[in-house]
């Protein structure tokens, strides 16, 4: 991981209340998370396509 100090404009409110949220210590980190969170979801999507109706669960 690369830390770069970068600035951006951001919704404090609405970081602020992320932070609250997902209990994070700040938001550098809440913003770290929510990136994570949309990458993961991303990809959770792409093979759900890529594997629709292939899968079968038993259970």
């Amino acid at each position: 991981m690369t830390d770069a100090m970068k600035t951006i404009r951001l919704d404090t409110k609405l970081a602020d209340e992320a932070v609250q949220i997902l209990g994070v210590k700040n938001r550098t980190e809440v913003v770290h998370v929510a990136l994570c969170e949309i990458v993961a979801l991303k990809k959770l999507r792409s093979l759900m396509t890529k594997h629709a109706g292939k899968l079968s669960f038993e259970g």
